[in-house]
């Protein structure tokens, strides 16, 4: 039985047979463990050998000597099926586990459910009762029953105390975590199922805010315990945790003291922290439990110095129960219940505070979602480019959030203080002298000199303006905002010379931001990315000294389906990867105040009709006037968005805080130079949003789009004259049937004119400054992002040698037809035409201001 035995009527069992293709159907080859060994020895280095690599086998194994080389390319495919069989059969059983899980999670909560309706009915019949005995001037109130207990706390200045007022904590956070201590209802949008985050519920007439949610995850009950423990790792908002004293527990528990604080959202709103206690205990049943609640309103913690800066607020019994689950993994209850003294803040702002959907989104689900890419990642489910591991890239995107929030919050006790203004007080510039930017030894205290960091930070109110979109359009189109010069000045503090302030001319984008996406989470909640800036020198001689930027990005929010409760864009420059020094972090954060009303906004293609001339240079002083200041203006509303019909209700109420905040490192003799350039800038950036944010406001697009271009911009009215008389001049026949009006109406008429119209710069590298509707939906572009657009890069290879042998023809005659063709939209599609014509448009001066061009009967391929 040493070779192979024939056998008939028999299947392939485990790996000793194969059936051997091609030969007598019920032929069967059996291996003897020895040569089962050898081949499997072989498979696990390559799984899939090439024929040579068979025949070298068969060689170099004298125990296969006698197995045919077809038959060996058989147990190979056969190997390879069994593997794959195994592996399918494993993962059904993993998806098997988590729908029983979850069926059982549905159960409990369906159960949970049931208890309640039943002590709602219960309470309805009595109260109704009690209406029907008791006169109406003596019914006081209709509170509901279900709000959380405010029992009296314990002496907490000994441990028996300490132990007492664990006990009671537990006892209510399990009521909440599976009880019906609170009316939880299913928070919108976050339905129940195997791939969802888990189960999600808010509170309902309870006091202060309140969010639970289930779910889950693929780690050990152990493992969850301690990564929800140590909070600053996934809750971005949480400035530091420090736990000033631990008392050991029955069950090998712990009874902890715990200092928090939190970071300000805006600059508008004091900080958080809160004094709590913490208990870590093993229910009898194995699962695991760490609850905390507030020791008192005020006191305990840092000294009061230290606290000058924060409100206090309050921790409700909350916490973490954790149970193992079948076949490994955990099951995670989270309640989040606080109150966060929402008196404390202007009242435009207080949904912030008063909102449930607020706290389950920042911390409840943040929670559970933050523990399922951990367990994704540990699994080898998440692969992330350029080889990092997801721990690495965790750490950067942390990293320039914690950069973002202290430069928003600017803590005293980390060095921030306060600077003197000009007068305005729209931005605020904070100094910190002792931070540094560099570990490098030979880098000097700062940058090549003693220094710090200034910050320049402000706040506006922004009224229908989809918060998803403005932050997507400020990332896709860096060049409407930023000034390279700025972000030169800021990537040359990473080197160890000194640097100088940039100069007063603006340096565009050439148009080429090159996104390298590094990593994502699991729903791309948040996503992380190396940006690469490419300068277009103004002059020759600058050319020598443009290049290439680089910055870590992290985006939140952006994603179509997301659904969060603040939107970011937060940026740093790298020189190469960074080491543990700090970030310098700049950036954006948008954060609805009405979330209910929050929904993904409908603009296709960010086809976005944008006033005309909307270039800015980053010194625009005319500009600055037009900053808005939340502190002064936090109930003005937009009577226009008000007026409007055209949006839906809901996106035109839409009202949202936007916070700017950029860093920038200065040299001690250079401080006042650097705060009055950041000043400047800032200004220059708020002034920038304001006009995005019109533009991309449901309530402002539509129907009235040609008539905003004309109000307030009397270029683009000039514009369109030239444009009609260069072509009547050109070619003899009026471009417009009525060419004979007023500028603003031929401007009217030339926005809806039925062809694409386009208009590009007169200089070596055509870039395109104006087009009408029609040109703007055939680049599929807008008015603020086609200044990114060349003439060359709109046209094929031969649209190119067309344009180009007719360029002579055009100079001389001012005119010249194209014959039909196919162009390039900005999304990349493709645009036949039919016929397109090109003229040169003369100024007053009849110098040649820019070329115009005119694409008749265009449409997508």
């Amino acid at each position: 039985m040493a070779a192979a035995v024939a056998m008939r009527g028999s299947s392939s069992d485990g790996g000793g047979y194969d059936k051997v293709s091609g030969m007598d159907s019920g032929k069967y080859v059996r291996y003897t463990p020895e040569q089962v060994e050898a081949l499997e020895r072989v498979y696990a280095d390559c799984p899939k050998p090439t024929s040579s690599r068979r025949q070298q086998l068969l060689r170099e194994c004298p125990i296969l000597a006698n197995i045919e080389p077809k038959q060996i390319k058989v147990w190979f495919q056969n190997r390879r099926c069994r593997d794959k069989q195994r592996k399918e059969s494993s993962r059904l059983q993993a998806v098997n586990r988590k729908l029983t899980a979850m069926n059982k999670l549905l159960m409990e909560e369906n159960e949970r459910l049931q208890k309640q309706v039943s002590q709602l009915v219960h309470e309805n019949a009595h109260m109704r009762q009690q209406l029907q005995n008791t006169p109406l001037a003596n019914d006081t109130s209709c509170e509901s029953n279900v709000t959380t207990p405010q029992n009296p706390l314990r002496d907490a200045s000994n441990p028996s105390g300490l132990l007492s007022i664990a006990e009671e904590t537990l006892t209510e956070f399990l009521s909440k975590a599976t009880g019906t201590a609170i009316d939880w209802v299913q928070m919108p949008g976050m339905k129940p199922g195997p791939d969802s985050v888990g189960i999600v519920a808010i509170s309902h007439g309870c006091r202060g805010v309140a969010a639970r949610a289930c779910g889950l995850v693929n780690l050990e009950p152990t493992k969850v315990v301690e990564i929800l423990k140590d909070r600053p790792s996934w809750f971005r908002d949480c400035r530091n945790l420090e736990v000033f004293t631990m008392i050991p527990a029955g069950n090998g528990g712990t009874v902890e003291l715990v200092y928090t604080q939190l970071y300000a959202p805006t600059t508008l709103v004091p900080a958080r922290d809160f004094w709590t206690l913490r208990y870590t205990t093993t229910m009898e049943d194995g699962s695991l439990v760490v609850c905390e609640r507030s020791l008192s309103g005020s006191g305990g913690g840092p000294s009061a110095a230290s606290a000058q800066q924060y409100v206090r607020a309050e921790m409700l019994p909350s916490g973490y129960l954790v149970r193992p689950c079948e076949g490994g993994g955990s099951i995670v209850h989270i309640v989040d219940h606080l109150d966060l003294e929402a008196w404390s803040v202007p009242e435009v702002l207080r949904p912030l505070y008063e909102s449930s959907r607020v706290v389950a989104q920042k911390m409840t689900t943040a929670a559970l979602r933050h523990i399922r890419q951990i367990a994704q990642e540990t699994s080898g489910e998440v692969v992330y480019a350029l080889g990092r591991q997801p721990a690495v890239l965790r750490t950067f995107s942390q990293r320039l959030s914690r950069g973002f929030n202290d430069a928003i919050s600017g803590f005293n006790d980390d060095g921030w203080s306060i600077m003197g203004g000009d007068g305005v007080e729209d931005v605020v510039i904070a100094c910190n002298s002792t931070k540094k930017i560099r570990s490098n030894s030979n880098a000097g205290i700062a940058f090549g000199a003693p220094g710090g960091i200034i910050c320049a930070k402000a706040s506006m109110l922004l009224q229908s303006v989809p918060p998803a979109v403005l932050v997507r359009f400020l990332r896709e189109h860096r060049s409407e905002w930023a000034d390279y010069n700025i972000d030169a000045y800021l990537a040359s503090t990473l080197k160890t010379s000194a640097c100088s302030l940039p100069g007063l001319r603006p340096m565009r984008f050439s148009g080429s931001q090159i996104i390298i996406p590094l990593a994502h989470t699991v729903e791309n909640e948040e996503i992380l990315e190396v940006v690469r800036l490419e300068g277009q020198p103004l002059t020759h001689d600058e050319a020598l000294l443009s290049r290439d930027i680089h910055l870590l990005q992290l985006c939140t929010g952006i994603d179509e389906k997301s659904v969060g409760s603040s939107f970011q864009l937060v940026f740093a420059p790298i020189d190469d990867f960074p080491d543990e020094t700090p970030l310098i972090s700049s950036g954006f954060r948008v954060i609805p105040l009405d979330m209910k009303t929050v929904k993904r906004c409908q603009i296709p293609n960010y086809i976005i009709h944008y006033p005309f001339d909307c270039s800015l240079g980053p010194y625009d002083g005319a500009s600055s006037g037009r900053t808005l200041d939340l502190a002064s203006s936090l109930e003005v509303g937009s009577a226009t968005a008000q007026a409007s019909g055209d949006a839906s209700a809901d996106d035109c109420n839409l009202r949202s805080v936007l916070t700017i905040a950029f860093q920038f490192p200065y040299e001690l003799h250079l401080q006042d130079s650097v705060a009055a350039m950041a000043r400047q800038y800032v200004r220059s950036i708020v002034s920038a949003v304001q006009r995005v944010s019109m533009a991309i406001s449901p309530s402002q697009t539509g129907l009235n789009a040609g008539q905003r271009i004309i109000s307030g911009f009397p270029e683009a009215a000039t514009l369109a004259r030239w444009v009609c008389q260069s072509y009547h001049y050109h070619l003899g026949v009026e471009l417009l049937s009525q060419s004979d009006g007023d500028a603003e109406q031929l401007l009217k008429m030339l926005w809806h004119y039925q062809d694409a119209i386009l208009c590009c710069s007169f200089k070596e590298k055509p870039v395109f400054t104006f087009a009408n509707k029609a040109g703007l939906d055939m680049l599929e572009t807008s008015l603020v992002a086609l200044q990114d657009l060349t003439l060359d890069r709109i046209f094929d290879e031969p649209g190119k040698e067309a344009l180009f042998s007719n360029i002579p023809k055009l100079m001389e005659q001012g005119h010249v037809y194209l014959p039909s063709g196919v162009c390039m939209s900005g999304m990349g599609r493709h645009v036949s035409f039919d016929q397109a014509v090109a003229w040169k448009v003369l100024a007053e001066d009849s110098n040649v201001h820019c070329l115009a061009f005119c694409f008749v009967n265009w449409s997508f391929v």
